[in-house]
């Protein structure tokens, strides 16, 4: 009697080879949307530069608006007081003695250290433009001028110990610098630090309104 082989044992039929290898090779659909899914692009970076700056530049002048709400509209409010060298001096003589041209009116203090920053910058300004400086609530004349001399500047300064004269001007804090037009009209207000080029545009711009 012949014993039976493995072969002649076993009745199941062998897998086909390519059966396996296409087994092997299959990808489900959720692992195929996978691999061919492609993350969301970015923005360019100059765009998303752009758009913070943009952000920025409207938050700024926004602010600069509300806080000079109350500045009024029009013709600058003349004032008269004693200059630093204990002179008598008023805007509209000021003003006259420059005439066809527009001014500006620095408020600033002793005790700000923005206006102590940016005191170089309306050094610079006055070089091109007339400027005419209002010291706020630094004392009298005496004490403004050892200011001057302490830090190196040639500033015809306007003493508000009170601060009456920024009040009459709407201003609540320093530094602040008002634009007048050769018509004596209030052109612009630049609240906190400006640059240099910033104020001479305007100045020039304001020349050109009269």
């Amino acid at each position: 009697m012949t014993k039976p082989t493995d072969d002649m044992g076993d009745s199941r039929p062998a897998p086909a080879p390519h059966a396996e290898a296409e087994g092997a090779g299959a990808r489900s659909p959720a692992n195929a949307e996978c691999e061919t899914a492609k993350p969301a692009r970015k923005p360019p970076r100059w765009r998303r530069w752009g758009v913070e700056i943009g952000i920025f530049v409207v938050i700024f002048f926004a602010v600069q608006a509300w806080m000079a709400r109350d500045v009024p509209a029009g013709a600058a409010p003349d004032f008269a007081t004693v200059a630093a060298d204990g002179c008598g001096l008023s805007l509209a003589e000021w003003r006259a003695a420059h005439p066809g041209k527009a001014v500006g009116v620095y408020f600033w203090a002793d005790w700000c250290p923005i206006c102590t920053a940016q005191q170089g910058t309306i050094d610079g300004v006055q070089a091109d433009h007339p400027v005419l400086t209002v010291a706020m609530q630094s004392g009298g004349a005496a004490e403004v001028t050892g200011v001057l001399a302490e830090r190196g500047l040639a500033w015809t300064t306007a003493i508000d110990a009170d601060g009456r004269i920024a009040e009459a001007y709407g201003l609540r804090g320093v530094p602040a610098f008002v634009i007048v037009d050769p018509a004596g009209k209030i052109r612009s207000v630049s609240l906190g630090y400006t640059t240099g080029w910033g104020l001479r545009a305007r100045l020039w711009w304001a020349g050109l309104q009269s």
